[in-house]
């Protein structure tokens, strides 16, 4: 039986990464030091003989006793309400957690895949997005601790890919949702959503004519173990071309969830990206990927999901004090 450490395992995209690789045979063991993730996501498989956990910072030395075929690098806050209240620590797990996991690879002889994001495009000035593309990113903004953090991460892993000849894989992925979001985690999806769900008219930011392109989770699960199996070193972008405007995007959650709510517009947060859409030409060459679920009927499913949380998941604003984790 292959072993797999998935880290980030409690968080949205790790624990649907858990029960893939789960479902594909493998004895999984997920790292989590649980700042962003939830136990609640990951807890139907702690019954289950092929998979145990680790709450665990990675940004500290990683230790893992054993064989290890695969390295799955998904710790990171990845919402805006999140790294910006954590700047230093989403810097760590993106700087000194990646070394750390790199070095267990290389001791193991383990292939790693990174989790990337559209973000190292930042403002892009070319549309859509290519992996070709090096990006227009501000680092000493607001956004710079996630964008560079991804950026620097990027940089590590090719230098082990280069330099010790390391197995790596580079994901680029973009917005995804699904089922296990946070409802209060400050992205665009899960506000509109929540904001429904409250009664509250929705907020968008700016004019609403910035552009994002949203990928159901299983699509993107699927890509990432594609991408994994595969030969290809090189970055390669996850996420759904199909493209919307956020205007139209809070019109499309208005009609999902028949509310009445209005749509109130407040200023641009710093360097947020005008426009979002991934080209996938390289995953459809070289994986055979492109996503199959359209966004009415991810979103069908992601809403019947948030319908069925608690009224403290709904009305809480934090997901949990981030004090002990600022240093």
């Amino acid at each position: 039986m292959k072993r797999v450490l998935i880290t980030g395992a409690a968080g949205f995209l790790g624990s649907h990464l858990c029960d893939r690789f789960i479902k594909e045979g493998y004895f999984v063991m997920g790292m989590d030091n649980l700042i962003t993730g939830d136990l609640r996501n990951i807890e139907h498989l702690f019954k289950n003989e092929n998979f145990e956990f680790y709450n665990h910072d990675v940004s500290k030395y990683v230790h893992v006793s054993g064989k290890l075929d695969y390295i799955l690098h998904f710790a990171s806050p990845a919402s805006p309400i999140d790294y910006l209240k954590i700047p230093i620590q989403t810097l760590k797990v993106g700087s000194l957690g990646t070394h750390n996991l790199l070095g267990l690879a290389k001791e193991k002889k383990a292939r790693i895949i990174v989790a990337s994001t559209s973000e190292v495009y930042g403002d892009p000035t070319v549309h859509p997005q290519t992996e070709d593309y090096w990006g227009n990113v501000n680092p000493v903004g607001p956004r710079g601790v996630y964008d560079e953090a991804k950026r620097f991460q990027e940089a590590m892993t090719m230098a082990y890919h280069t330099y010790h000849g390391l197995e790596t894989r580079i994901v680029r992925i973009f917005n995804t949702y699904g089922p296990r979001m946070r409802l209060n985690d400050g992205r665009v999806l899960p506000a509109f959503i929540g904001q429904a769900l409250r009664g509250e008219d929705l907020t968008v930011f700016g004019d609403g004519s910035q552009t994002r392109s949203f990928c159901y989770v299983d699509d993107l699960v699927e890509g990432i173990y594609r991408l994994l199996q595969s030969d290809c070193s090189d970055p390669v972008n996850i996420g759904n071309p199909d493209e919307i405007t956020i205007s139209q995007f809070a019109e499309e959650i208005i009609k999902l969830t028949g509310t009445t709510q209005k749509v109130i517009y407040q200023d641009l947060p710093v360097d947020d990206p005008k426009q979002r859409q991934p080209d996938i030409t390289k995953a459809r060459a070289i994986l055979g990927w492109e996503p199959k679920v359209s966004r009415e009927e991810g979103l069908k499913i992601t809403y019947e999901y948030f319908k069925s949380l608690s009224q403290e998941d709904l009305y809480k604003k934090d997901h949990k004090s981030f004090d002990k984790y600022i240093q």
